[in-house]
């Protein structure tokens, strides 16, 4: 009986495991060569359609789910760590997050979309401005913020850039 619940608990370990990397990887892009980008673009993709859906009308949706999805990469950032080691190419969710940042407070045009996601793969990759240094932060906390930063940098250029078009068109 004892054998029985000992592999029971072990099964569970493992599913639950199986569960986080899937959600870190963000439902295994972070698998793929370049996942970070992909990630990105997919976010980019999703709101895209969430926008046609007028899903993000209230001003308050996006950024209740960029606060959701922070916090769930640190915690699964945090439990895959063990296994994947620190701030793997594999957990792509703070891209997501990242990206989510970047396009808060702005309206949703195809131009924006991707302005927003050149600026936030510019930020993320050349990571200056103590955007590196965040990732010494422990673990899942770590992986997430240089990534949250990084949307706030692009966010900033970003929010400058419609105000000087919005002046100029």
């Amino acid at each position: 009986m004892r054998a029985n619940a000992t592999f029971v608990n072990f099964a569970t370990r493992i599913i639950i495991m199986n569960i986080h990397k899937i959600i870190a990887s963000w439902f295994g892009i972070g698998y793929i060569k370049g996942g970070g980008t992909v990630a990105a673009a997919v976010t980019c993709i999703i709101l895209f359609l969430l926008r046609g859906q007028n899903l993000l009308a209230n001003v308050w949706v996006l950024p209740l789910a960029t606060v959701i999805i922070t916090l769930i990469g640190i915690y699964v950032g945090n439990k895959v760590e063990g296994d994947w080691g620190k701030d793997s190419y594999r957990v792509v969710i703070d891209e997501v997050a990242g990206q989510m940042v970047a396009l808060l407070f702005i309206s949703l045009t195809n131009t924006n979309l991707i302005i927003g996601l050149i600026l936030f793969r510019f930020f993320d990759m050349v990571k200056p401005l103590g955007i590196r240094k965040l990732e010494d932060l422990p673990a899942g906390t770590g992986v997430m913020m240089d990534d949250v930063l990084a949307g706030i940098y692009a966010n900033i250029v970003l929010q400058i850039i419609v105000f000087v078009m919005g002046r100029f068109a």
